[in-house]
């Protein structure tokens, strides 16, 4: 896992719950937290964090990959704002994943292990979202989708039609979009 990701946990948790929380956490998962953007750490250490985390606030790990996903958005927006210039809303800036947010992840963290996604509209008008990863990370990916909806000013409800953590062959979720003035209205 890139050390970004450690990053962007280490800096939603601080701004959320405070230094003391993060140290809690690292010492809960024994580890030292010395992590670099570039960096590579093994995917046990994310796990370790996320599972401390999510014991701490008796949630799931599912519900905590979620909420940090979610809680990310708005970093990865002011880290990376060239992703998000030229998309008003959050469909097209989710499209864009494969072909142009992957490929520059690839490119300023070399060895990095995006996630590929296959895109197909669902016939109500939501877009699924076909996710591949060996790392089961699904939730992530929602609180992602989540969070892009909080930026463009829209609502997003997302469904985990197809979860590998559930036992099925692959990850399939289903997003639905709204305006913020719809998603008022109703």
């Amino acid at each position: 896992m890139k050390g970004i990701i450690f990053n962007l946990l280490e800096e939603v948790v601080t701004r959320q719950h405070g230094d003391a929380v993060w140290d809690q956490l690292l010492d809960g998962a024994n580890l030292e937290g010395a992590y670099t953007s570039l960096g590579s750490y093994p995917d046990a250490e994310i796990e370790a964090l996320v599972g401390v985390a999510s014991g701490a606030l008796g949630i799931t790990r599912g519900q905590c990959l979620q909420w940090f996903g979610r809680a990310a958005m708005p970093l990865l927006a002011e880290r990376y704002p060239v992703f998000f210039k030229g998309h008003r809303t959050t469909m097209p800036f989710l499209l864009s994943v494969n072909d142009i947010i992957h490929p520059e992840v690839r490119k300023v963290h070399p060895g990095a292990m995006c996630p590929v996604f296959r895109f197909q509209p669902a016939p109500d008008g939501a877009l699924d979202l076909g996710y591949d990863s060996p790392r089961q990370l699904c939730t992530l990916a929602e609180g992602f989708i989540e969070g892009a909806a909080d930026y463009f000013g829209e609502t997003a409800a997302v469904e985990h039609v197809r979860c590998t953590t559930r036992g099925d062959a692959d990850c399939l979720l289903r997003a639905r979009v709204t305006a913020a003035d719809k998603a008022n209205a109703a």
